[in-house]
């Protein structure tokens, strides 16, 4: 018994040194191989290690030959080549909704999914410091928490804090006045480089979102989440192209005056498939549905006159005020 664990011990181990210690660059010699299995108590012949390197093999390891002078082995691919293990260290590294320590912890396991020279290539090209990254340690336990929830169709109890003048943690009221939020969690989505969780609320019969990490002692409630039609057909993409910063507000249709030089950035925000229409000298029709909230007039405004609203009326002078009232505090 004890000489069969001790086998397949012995390729476990025969499998992680060529994991971390070979790559398509980097090759160890047989000799090498055998001593490095000597210090694990591993003792192995060389007839016998290739015979192993076959096992591995059969088993879908590409471990190549490599006629070097010496011979080397060596792990020539595997599910994660260096640009991508790079590309999930960086993506990892500027979401903000990561803490500093989770994203340092989350980066090392990203590196040991590749050998160790492409793990120090990749600690040598992550930063996490200075980047401004979310002070709640508890997001993780959060989204766990609202997946359960969502699973067991149950409603999630928390509470939401929010930063006064002070910079200090104020923790907001709920609709009924009281700290404690009880909702119906529908769908977590990421944007703006933040995590939101998109509920239904029963007092206004309608979704609002919440910041996941201002989530506070959120724990999965004993009481069944709330069922309808509306929650069922959820279209998180369609909802997102419509909020900005997920902020609420009344969903309207807009027919917007887009110049052809702006219209890229169009299209990356509302996606290819947005209905355009030529309009005269360079310009175009653009029919989209959004939130009617300060966020949308904020994005709007970032293309100065090169997008206008042109209809409905109602939203065109809404938008005038919210300009004239910031022009107020400039005079």
């Amino acid at each position: 018994m004890a000489e069969v664990v001790a086998s397949k011990l012995k390729l476990l181990h025969l499998a992680r040194i060529f994991e971390r210690e070979t790559d398509d660059d980097h090759g160890l010699t047989a000799p090498q191989i055998i001593g490095k299995l000597a210090e694990l108590g591993v003792n192995v012949e060389r007839k016998t290690l290739y015979r192993d390197i076959d096992c591995l093999r059969a088993f879908g390891y590409n471990i190549l030959k490599y006629n070097r002078a010496p011979v080397e082995y060596g792990l020539a691919t595997r599910d994660f080549q260096e640009q991508e293990l790079l590309l999930l260290a960086d993506a990892v590294q500027s979401s903000k909704f990561l803490t500093e320590s989770k994203s340092r912890s989350l980066v090392e396991g990203i590196g040991k999914l590749g050998s160790k020279y492409m793990d120090e290539n990749l600690r040598k090209q992550v930063h996490v410091e200075g980047r401004i990254k979310s002070q709640n340690e508890s997001v993780f336990y959060n989204i766990d928490a609202i997946q359960r929830a969502i699973s067991l169709r149950r409603k999630i109890e928390f509470r939401y804090f929010k930063y006064d003048e002070h910079k200090k943690r104020v923790t907001s009221k709920h609709g009924d006045g009281s700290e404690i939020y009880k909702e119906t969690p529908v769908q977590l989505a990421y944007m703006d480089d933040e995590y939101y969780l998109i509920v239904w609320n029963d007092k206004y019969a309608g979704f609002t979102h919440y910041r996941v990490d201002r989530m506070q002692n959120l724990e999965v409630s004993s009481e069944a989440a709330t069922r309808n039609d509306e929650i069922s057909s959820f279209d998180v993409a369609k909802h997102q192209q419509r909020v900005f910063g997920m902020f609420h507000g009344e969903s309207v249709g807009v027919t917007l005056l887009v110049r052809g030089s702006v219209m890229s950035a169009i299209v990356d925000r509302f996606g290819k498939d947005v209905e355009v229409l030529p309009a005269e000298d360079g310009w175009a029709r653009v029919y989209v549905t959004v939130m009617a909230a300060p966020t949308f007039y904020g994005w709007l405004a970032t293309f100065g006159s090169s997008v206008q609203i042109e209809e409905p009326q109602s939203l065109r002078q809404a938008y005038a005020g919210y300009l004239s009232a910031i022009l107020e505090n400039y005079q």
